[in-house]
């Protein structure tokens, strides 16, 4: 069950306030409305992710109050549509919260599940649970061997299909030199093997611990960063035999490094988020 958009308060000098937030360079606005409810529509959204007429941010965070958890999170792309899950957005919100309630732990629900987070320093490291392996969890349209998708595209390996909670098509190639990422994340994020869409990711192994990766996020476009395309990069490359299992592996980003560990049952995601700044928001941006 997800929560439900709050009416606007009856005022024309409604002030909402927000927090903005980076991690690796994939940044976020996220509204805290666990003591006054407030969820933007969908045409709200690309106002506020908007970067001329709005804030910006590549996703939108929505907290709310769970009575069990300390947060109820939502995450909604630039393009207002909302999806499962966003590693780097689960960091910030952890750091978030962390500094919020003094308390290094902290258990976000999501749509996708729970996912528990720590704070230490600079650092969140977020347990993202075990990655969906079949085609049915991943949201395949056709029974397939997710390792290898038959797509039979000329001058491209077959990819890996993994879900983190949201779905991934990780391409491992000899050389990102040179990729037309922007052209080829267009074409595939909508492939139609995926009838929600998918997020693209290409990486190069490096050693059995580094891996470089680029990355289209779905509903959002190229990105510097984006967690649970490393988590999911690094879950197919153990599960193909060219990264170790149970060691942490570097993943190297446009935005970054993250830290990714994939022990055959749960992957966990270790990396540095920052604070950008705080302020409000007047409701007649949406005019």
């Amino acid at each position: 069950m997800t929560a439900q958009p709050h009416p606007h308060p009856q005022t024309d000098t409604a002030l909402h306030s927000f927090v903005k937030m980076h991690g690796l360079g994939n940044d976020f606005i996220i509204l805290d409305g666990r003591n006054a409810p407030f969820v933007p529509s969908h045409a709200e959204i690309v106002r506020l992710s908007d970067r001329r007429a709005g804030i910006g941010c590549d996703q939108l965070i929505v907290l709310a109050s769970d009575p069990d958890h300390d947060a109820f999170m939502r995450i909604f792309n630039a393009d207002g549509g909302e999806v499962e899950a966003c590693g780097n957005a689960t960091r910030c919100v952890g750091a978030y919260l962390a500094k919020d309630s003094g308390k290094a732990r902290q258990v976000l629900r999501t749509v996708a599940g729970l996912l528990d987070t720590y704070t230490e320093g600079d650092e969140t490291t977020v347990n993202m649970g075990p990655p969906r392996l079949t085609p049915t969890a991943i949201g395949l349209a056709k029974d397939v061997d997710p390792l290898y998708l038959p797509l039979g595209i000329p001058h491209l390996p077959a990819p890996a299909a993994i879900s983190m909670g949201n779905p991934h098509m990780v391409f491992f190639m000899d050389s990102l030199e040179d990729l037309p990422l922007e052209r080829l994340g267009k074409e595939l994020t909508h492939h139609a093997l995926y009838p929600q869409g998918t997020n693209v990711e290409f990486a190069q192994v490096l050693s059995r611990q580094k891996v470089r990766m680029r990355v289209w996020e779905r509903g959002t476009g190229v990105t510097p960063a984006c967690a649970t395309g490393a988590c999911a990069t690094v879950v197919a490359g153990v599960l193909r035999g060219l990264l170790e299992s149970g060691k942490e592996c570097e993943v190297v980003m446009d935005g970054g490094i993250l830290l990714v560990t994939y022990d055959g049952e749960k992957v966990l995601m270790r990396g540095k988020v920052k604070h950008v700044f705080q302020g409000t928001f007047h409701h007649d941006l949406f005019d």
